[in-house]
């Protein structure tokens, strides 16, 4: 039997637009396809590439959410006397980011980013454990698990460590050719798109430098392997931002309490609210409609067709999106501008992710980035009838 290695490569924000006229794995993976992404950041997209299911399934959606019963923050609330020409630093945060991960135990990705110490005790953070690991899911199973409970060697990458030392230990283990399977997840183009923005000349150099890294593995794989089966994808692409909304700020003279009468949380593109009184719901429903123009409310049956996670009303009860380009700040996420983002409405040009293999045929089906899971299933099935037709067949006894 042939020794193949499928090599799952995802290039976080590697966006269809972005690549789309850019010879990106040409060489290495001619096949290429546009992917719908899910409503939301990271925190949805990436749970659904390894489970396979939407975010109103798996129930991994935004990072924060109010919920002040369950909170693990209230030991961080006297922060708030700090000054905040301290408290608002990055430096600061990063460091207490650091220090409550440690004492909580939080097991996936985890940033304070900008939440206000003052109010931080009335928050809950949605991702306690990885979904790069088996068991990381908030509901359900992911590939990890598959892997695990089919007693398949594998590699993935440690968010911890940098895309360099990720790259050489993956080449290490193939060197040895001790897995069967390999999940590659590489970051580095998301943070320079969120830099420089998207038609930088440093977009296409980063391109230039994962193609020579993904070759370096190809290489490394064939000394052990027959086959390499590749997939480079992303999870979503990233939209350069032209203008910026201040939006605390026009909901600040509305004379409503936050955590009495109301709570939010300011993500980049979109504002989520909690409302504990009608007339808070009234005030802030119509300053939204009459006053900001640069969003809109989203409608309950447009979230539910984009599968979002909004029936309890855990991840909000309203949900205000941004237009494509525009950039709530300041925010929960950061006090000052950034030149790109991403999060917007998944129908949204630069939304779009995109997919490169080495595999001409693909299933029709495979149109949306939850579908990755179903190319990794159907690799890890392939293993397992490889491994089943190898075993050696012990000739049945035979009665005297």
């Amino acid at each position: 039997m042939k020794r193949v290695l499928p090599l799952f490569v995802m290039v976080d924000a590697c966006g269809w637009e972005i690549v789309r006229h850019d010879p990106f794995c040409q060489g290495l993976a001619p096949h290429r396809s546009r992917l719908d992404s899910v409503f939301g950041y990271s925190s949805s997209c990436v749970p659904s590439i390894l489970s396979g299911r939407w975010p109103d399934e798996h129930h991994n959606w935004c990072y924060f959410v109010h919920d002040p019963e369950r909170s693990p923050f209230k030991s961080l609330r006297w922060l708030q006397w700090l000054p905040k020409s301290i408290t608002s630093r990055r430096i600061f945060r990063r460091l207490i980011t650091r220090l409550a991960k440690k004492r909580l135990g939080f097991k996936g990705y985890f940033d304070l980013y900008n939440i206000p110490f003052q109010h931080i005790h009335r928050f809950d953070f949605t991702e306690k454990r990885s979904p790069l690991q088996p068991g990381g899911m908030n509901r359900g199973a992911n590939i990890f698990d598959e892997l695990v409970q089919r007693k398949l060697p594998y590699f993935v990458s440690d968010p911890g460590a940098s895309e360099e030392a990720n790259r050489d230990q993956l080449a290490r283990e193939l060197a040895e050719g001790t897995i069967e399977f390999a999940f590659m997840y590489w970051a580095g183009l998301d943070g320079l798109l969120h830099r420089v923005g998207n038609t930088s000349p440093e977009v296409p150099a980063k391109l230039r430098e994962y193609e020579c890294w993904i070759q370096s593995l190809m290489d490394a794989a064939a000394q052990h392997y027959d086959e390499v089966h590749l997939y480079v994808f992303s999870d979503h692409g990233m939209a350069n931002c032209t203008e910026h909304v201040d939006l605390m700020s026009q909901i600040q003279p509305l004379n409503l309490e936050f955590g009495e009468d109301y709570a939010a949380v300011y993500d980049s593109t979109m504002a989520r609210f909690w409302f504990f009184n009608e007339p808070a719901r009234e005030k802030i429903t119509a300053l939204l409609e009459r006053r900001v123009p640069q969003g809109r409310i989203l409608p309950e049956a447009e979230l539910k067709s984009m599968r979002t996670p909004i029936a309890d009303g855990y991840f909000g009860e309203l949900i205000f999106l941004l237009h494509e380009g525009v950039l709530l700040v300041p925010s929960h996420m950061g006090e000052r501008p950034i030149t790109a983002m991403h999060g917007y409405h998944p129908d949204a040009p630069q939304s779009y992710a995109a997919l490169f293999t080495n595999q001409a045929r693909l299933p029709e089906e495979v149109t949306a980035i939850p579908h990755i899971h179903r190319l990794m299933m159907h690799e890890v099935n392939q293993k397992q009838a490889a491994r089943t037709a190898d075993k050696p067949r012990i000739p049945a006894l035979q009665s005297a």
